[in-house]
């Protein structure tokens, strides 16, 4: 039956292959499972809730690839885009949390529909090269940021805005032994070298007093907390149509270039296209759907699936692998809240166990800066806007609003406004008219 729904001899591989590539994916992902929860509870959502919510719907969309593409291409919960829920529209917007759902429900579907159509790649290729790489280095630096921020390593300082924390505070010390252990394996290239620093950590936080036991085996949370609280229409509304965008067009650019990358190390691509490009899209699309109803943000594929691609994987058997791993993670909640928890201090609570993640998750996004062409001011300048605003306004929004509007204004006084896409220029003029009427 395997051999039939997966078809292994065809793509050279064995059952005992798949599941250690899907073993080694799940294990470079998992750190998602203990930061989702720390993140998407700064919003207000429930610890518990979430965790769960992110278990479910990444299976979902991992079991969906697997069956409807045949890819081994794990999906969770994307790095970026929870940030850009939490910190731009739920903290800086001021959006309750449900609305947000909503409007993350609104983008999902809205990519449902369009995965049966062409009007993806039109989308895709309105965004200049320039502009997609900036706001992943972008969202990689606000992701730093906010890392050094749960370490304690930065902090508000009177006069200069930021500057280095309490060193010799037991909490940030714990943060910087567990950024130099991630490090140290990652540069090893250990497998699972994120989750493996984190756990260590954890461990190495309880004699501190910093990370409290909870147990390891519990039954799991209940999701009633955020299980379908999405309020659709709150979200449909003109001032919202931006963040719509904007969540849209970051998972789609996120799954296409995940796509792309995994495939072309597994040899899936075929004079350079992807078959079952729709069927790896309609996954991800209604992995973001079922996120959103169980109460997470937008879930697309993992770059981390080129780990279980190096280590054999080549069908979707290796997904079943990692989605079966997702939903044996619900048992372990006990685990989760200890090394997700947070450590109040007196200025606020830190997250020193999962904030060395986020500092070395922002270090691998940086690789798109070599890309970008610096000698072309009219490419260069709004990139640098749009990967410098987003960390210094804390918001991605905001630089990929700037990004968009002196790409579109250069290329005007350059007399190349022929080489920007209508749809670009569209909403480079809708993002001037929400700094004019709705920011005023």
């Amino acid at each position: 039956m395997l051999e039939r729904l997966f078809k292994l001899k065809e793509h050279g591989t064995t059952i005992s292959q798949e599941m250690i590539g899907g073993l080694t994916t799940f294990m470079t992902m998992a750190y998602i499972i203990f930061v989702q929860p720390a993140v998407l509870e700064a919003a207000g959502m429930d610890f518990g809730a979430v965790m769960v919510a992110t278990c479910v719907s990444s299976a979902v969309a991992i079991f969906l690839m697997a069956f409807l593409a045949n890819y081994p291409i794990a999906l969770a919960p994307a790095m970026g885009h929870n940030f850009f829920f939490v910190y731009t529209v739920c903290l800086a917007m001021g959006i309750p949390w449900q609305t947000a759902l909503g409007a993350n429900f609104i983008s999902g579907a809205i990519f449902i529909i369009l995965s049966f159509f062409g009007f993806r790649e039109a989308l895709v290729n309105s965004i200049p090269n320039s502009l997609k790489q900036a706001i992943a280095v972008g969202i990689g630096l606000f992701i730093a940021l906010i890392g050094f921020q749960w370490a304690g390593i930065v902090t508000y300082t009177p006069g200069t805005i930021v500057g280095l924390g309490n060193l010799h505070s037991t909490p940030v010390l714990l943060a910087i032994i567990g950024l130099v252990l991630i490090t140290i394996l990652y540069t090893l290239k250990v497998r699972g070298a994120i989750v493996l620093g984190i756990i260590i950590t954890a461990l190495i936080g309880i004699p501190l007093g910093i990370v409290k036991y909870y147990g390891v085996v519990s039954i799991p949370p209940s999701v009633a907390p955020t299980f379908f609280k999405l309020d659709v229409g709150a979200a449909l509304t003109l001032s919202l149509l931006p963040t719509i965008f904007i969540l849209f067009f970051l998972d789609l650019f996120d799954t296409v270039g995940t796509l792309i990358g995994v495939s072309e190390q597994a040899g899936f691509v075929k004079d350079g296209k992807l078959p079952k490009a729709r069927q790896a899209l309609l996954s991800d699309a209604i992995g973001t759907v079922t996120g959103t109803l169980m109460g997470t943000s937008t879930v697309t594929s993992y770059i981390e699936s080129s780990t279980g691609v190096a280590s054999g994987s080549r069908t979707g058997l290796s997904n079943i692998t990692t989605g079966i791993l997702f939903l044996v993670a619900l048992l372990f909640y006990p685990l989760v809240k200890m090394i997700g928890g947070g450590f109040a201090i007196e200025t606020g609570v830190l997250y020193p166990v999962t904030a060395p993640a986020l500092i070395i998750v922002g270090t691998l996004m940086m690789s798109g800066v070599a890309k970008i062409d610096w000698r072309d001011f009219t490419e260069a300048i709004p990139a640098f806007l749009t990967i410098v605003i987003m960390p210094y306004a804390y918001s991605i929004t905001e630089g990929i609003a700037v990004g968009f509007i002196f790409y579109t204004l250069l290329k005007l006084v350059t007399g190349n406004i022929r080489d920007v896409h209508p749809i670009l220029i569209v909403f480079s003029i809708l993002f001037v008219l929400r700094y004019i009427f709705l920011m005023g």
